[in-house]
């Protein structure tokens, strides 16, 4: 079943084949706030946040993709909410990978009820863990895969078609960031440009 392009269809529940069943993403992880190297979840430790129009041009999205996300609860921003009239949302680093990892389950036609399956248990999940990840579906299940070994196994089971490499996502949001505006959340100071590049490199950094 192939969802909408804002992501709007039901999708139907998990299905359990072959020998990756164990590997599948099957019940919804009640998210909570994890994040590797004493990092504050709310700003994955650098104190930047990312308004809409910036998240969306770095994930690919429309922002009435990004308004329905977090209206429903799919990906919510972290570092600060909408209030209301006027009040400006400000996404994580680590919330704009998730909405375009939301983004292309939904070009491969993975339902949305599996992928928000998928976003709860990847928020669960520690900051660190996201880059080494290997995110594995056949349409209708989605397989989480920390090696190389266990993508192949899962391939020869028949359960993988595609698949998305986290750390691919996580770079290719990095360097768009690195060029769009980020925002101190202190002080709500405007960081410009190559800015946010040295406070991105400054966390990988801190991350290895």
């Amino acid at each position: 079943m192939r969802s909408s392009g804002d992501g709007t269809a039901a999708g139907g529940p998990y299905t359990q084949h072959g020998s990756g069943a164990d590997r599948a993403i099957r019940q919804p992880v009640q998210p909570v706030p994890v994040a590797g190297g004493g990092r504050s979840a709310a700003s994955d430790g650098d104190g930047i946040g990312y308004r809409g129009p910036t998240a969306c041009a770095a994930a690919g999205i429309t922002y009435r993709q990004l308004d329905y996300w977090a209206r429903t609860g799919l990906v919510e921003p972290s570092v600060r909410p909408a209030y209301g009239s006027g009040t400006q949302r400000l996404y994580s680093f680590r919330d704009v990978v998730l909405l375009k990892i939301v983004k292309r389950f939904l070009d491969t036609g993975v339902a949305l009820q599996n992928i928000r399956t998928t976003v709860q248990h990847l928020r669960a999940r520690g900051f660190q863990d996201l880059e080494r990840m290997t995110l594995m579906s056949d349409g209708a299940t989605v397989y989480e895969c920390s090696s190389p070994d266990e993508v192949v196994s899962l391939l020869q089971g028949g359960q993988g078609v595609f698949g998305i490499a986290v750390g691919v996502v996580w770079r290719d949001v990095d360097a768009a960031l690195s060029q769009l505006h980020g925002e101190r959340v202190d002080t709500g100071e405007t960081l410009v440009g190559h800015n946010p590049a040295d406070e991105l490199a400054r966390r990988r950094n801190r991350a290895v």
